[in-house]
């Protein structure tokens, strides 16, 4: 609880122990005989008595209500609970003289005020723990010591020192040191993530073990952290078509029940009036402050932006950013799932899937990689990185001579003095070798020993672990639509689409073709269910701006992600697609529950309250009953581990 929620918990708890006392010496002391000398005080003590606790709690309600009308901003929940317990007063001191009912309402509305103030603290707990993200300072050597700096006066290229146990104020690269980072403020994952010199690191993650430098490679302002907290930050001004309807409900609502209590509690009297009969205003007044009390909008007013804040506050726990609750709701409509391939169901790094010597060469499938990578130790080409990678070890230079590229067919060298050559079918035909082309899906790379036909290396992107549990999940959630866009050949495109179970692949697309692609989709699509590209977020800006709703996969520190997508994943795992429509789904569902049950509520109260069945203290369910009901189940969209 803050410092404001606890000043209203002991204002509350003293109007109810005031309450109590006061009830209690009604018991030992009759106000309405009570008299000093010939005046009868009685009554004009009980009267203040009860002041006391309602100015106790209902004191900051009358200003904010007069404040309202000042302003020229009258209807709102304020000037209703202002009206409806002063009503209430007025009617005790000329009729009844029980004071209790005006007390209660105003001291039930604050104790539903509370209550939404601390689901509201609670949903809002979510995005604070994303905020400390946000670093204090930055470490600079100077002199052989640390000096702590703003990050905003780090310029780039700098070279800053992250200690165990601090933030990582300033996206860069590893120039020194190697340890562990604690990512689940940007991603959701406990696990933590292992880094070493060349590696690059994001701002906003936590140092657990060994101290790192770390070059900048983006000043503080274009850093992951800031972008993310912006993101965040601004997400409520996006507001969904569920609460722009209730926005403008309560602006018409509100000054319209008014108009109706007032109409309430003036028509049957003067019309009793005119025909010569008692008018009881009092018990047409009451009714009309009943009914005030009951059509206070709090329910839905507060429980519905309440239930997309949550929405969006677990879905950001979950490592799902959502812009706004205009995007949460148009997730809840997701019909068509749209993939990009490359980085986005593969890794989109090439790797060595398969060895195959010849079957009449001496040459082991270690070999086969040895000589391979020997022969690309000088190439930057991501097929040589690849090759590299895959032998795993360092390579002696002193074993290679007579390097020789060959642009468009591959490398001739000499390793241990062997000649190899190393490249594909034409390098192969250029040297008289015919090549053996096995049955599989990927680039091959040919390697020859002296002349000889030694076997070959495929290489391909390969798919990430989750892609085929990201299929199968969407299936699971009853999104069967699943279409794959790609410009990469057709039967390496085929070929993956089979393995994950997609629906539909179009392949050899250039972006402009992606883009007509989906607008493509979109009018078969159109009147139906929500049309959702993902991808990498990078080379897919305006795909992923043009579908009803973009989400970028494996956007961790990608600027294009953040600026282009309506969702951005903090991580690279596509089963939290499904993930995102199951919390955005839920969210809806917790929307349409709280609309129709306090409306419903409203509806029924309001009737009984006009006809005079329900009194006060109905009207105080109606209102704050209703509310806290409604206040509960919001904060449900909070709890999103188990979808």
């Amino acid at each position: 609880m803050n410092k404001k929620q606890k000043r209203a918990l002991t204002k509350i708890i003293i109007a109810i122990v005031l309450i109590v006392l006061i009830k209690v010496s009604e018991l030992w002391i009759d106000y309405e005989s009570f008299c000093i000398g010939k005046f009868g005080l009685g009554k004009v003590i009980l009267f203040i008595l009860y002041m006391i606790p309602y100015l106790t709690v209902g004191a900051d309600i009358l200003k904010k209500a007069f404040k309202g009308i000042r302003n020229r901003q009258v209807f709102d929940e304020n000037f209703l609970m202002a009206v409806a317990t002063l009503g209430a007063i007025a009617v005790a001191l000329a009729y009844s003289g029980d004071y209790t009912e005006a007390v209660a309402v105003m001291l039930f509305y604050q104790i539903g005020e509370l209550f939404q103030s601390i689901a509201v603290g609670k949903s809002r707990k979510n995005i604070s723990n994303l905020m400390d993200i946000r670093p204090d300072y930055a470490n600079i050597e100077v002199d052989g010591k640390l000096e702590q700096v703003d990050p905003d006066e780090v310029a780039i290229g700098t070279e800053i020192v992250v200690r165990p146990g601090e933030k990582v104020p300033i996206d860069g690269v590893v120039t020194q040191g190697s340890s562990a980072l604690n990512t689940a403020a940007l991603t959701g994952e406990s696990i933590p993530k292992d880094v070493e010199v060349g590696d690059q690191v994001i701002s906003g993650c936590i140092n657990m073990s060994g101290v790192l430098k770390i070059r900048t490679q983006k000043e503080f302002g274009e850093s992951t952290a800031s972008k993310i907290l912006d993101l965040v930050e601004n997400a409520a001004s996006r507001k969904s078509q569920s609460e722009n309807f209730i926005s403008k409900f309560a602006r018409y609502y509100t000054p319209a029940v008014c108009y109706a209590a007032l109409a309430l509690a003036l028509i049957s009297p003067v019309i009793s009036l005119i025909i010569g009969n008692d008018a009881e205003w009092g018990k047409w007044i009451y009714r009309a402050l009943t009914f005030l009390v009951i059509s206070c909008p709090c329910a839905l007013v507060i429980s519905i932006p309440l239930s997309f804040f949550a929405g969006i506050g677990g879905a950001s726990n979950a490592g799902v950013l959502i812009k706004g609750s205009n995007y949460l709701e148009a997730m809840s409509q997701a019909g068509t799932v749209v993939f990009d391939k490359t980085g986005t169901m593969t890794k989109g790094v090439f790797e060595v899937v398969e060895v195959i010597p010849d079957k009449e060469s001496f040459i082991s499938k270690e070999k086969l990689v040895e000589y391979a990578a020997c022969a690309e130790i000088d190439s930057t080409h991501p097929i040589s990185i690849s090759l590299k990678k895959a032998y795993g070890k360092e390579i002696d230079r002193t074993r290679i001579t007579d390097i020789e590229e060959i642009s468009g067919h591959g490398i001739n060298a000499k390793v241990d003095g062997h000649i190899l050559s190393v490249g594909n079918e034409k390098l192969m035909k250029q040297i008289g070798i015919v090549t053996a082309t096995p049955r599989t899906i990927g680039t091959l790379v040919y390697v020859a020993v002296d002349n000889e036909y030694a076997g070959c290396i495929v290489i391909a992107d390969v798919i990430k672990e989750n892609a085929f549990k990201a299929i199968k999940a969407l299936k699971d959630i009853g999104i069967s639509d699943t279409v794959m866009l790609t410009g990469d050949r057709k039967e390496v495109a085929d070929d993956v689409a089979s393995k994950l179970g997609v629906g539909k692949v179009y392949s050899e697309l250039l972006p402009a073709d992606k883009v007509s692609k989906v607008e493509e989709l979109l009018s078969v699509n159109r009147g139906k269910k929500k049309l959702v590209f993902v991808g990498d977020g990078i080379n897919d800006a305006p795909v992923l701006t043009r579908a009803d709703l973009g989400i970028a996969m494996g956007a961790l520190g990608s600027d294009a992600a953040i600026e282009a997508a309506d969702i951005v994943l903090m991580d690279d795992d596509p089963v939290k697609i499904s993930k995102a429509i199951k919390i955005a789904r839920k969210c809806m569902r917790i929307v349409y529950e709280n609309t129709f049950f306090a409306i419903g509520v409203k509806l029924i109260c309001l009737l009984l309250g006009a006809v005079g069945v329900a009194n006060m203290w109905v009207a105080i369910f109606a209102d704050v009953g209703v509310m806290v009901i409604a206040v509960l189940n919001a904060i449900r969209a909070l709890f999103v581990k188990r979808l």
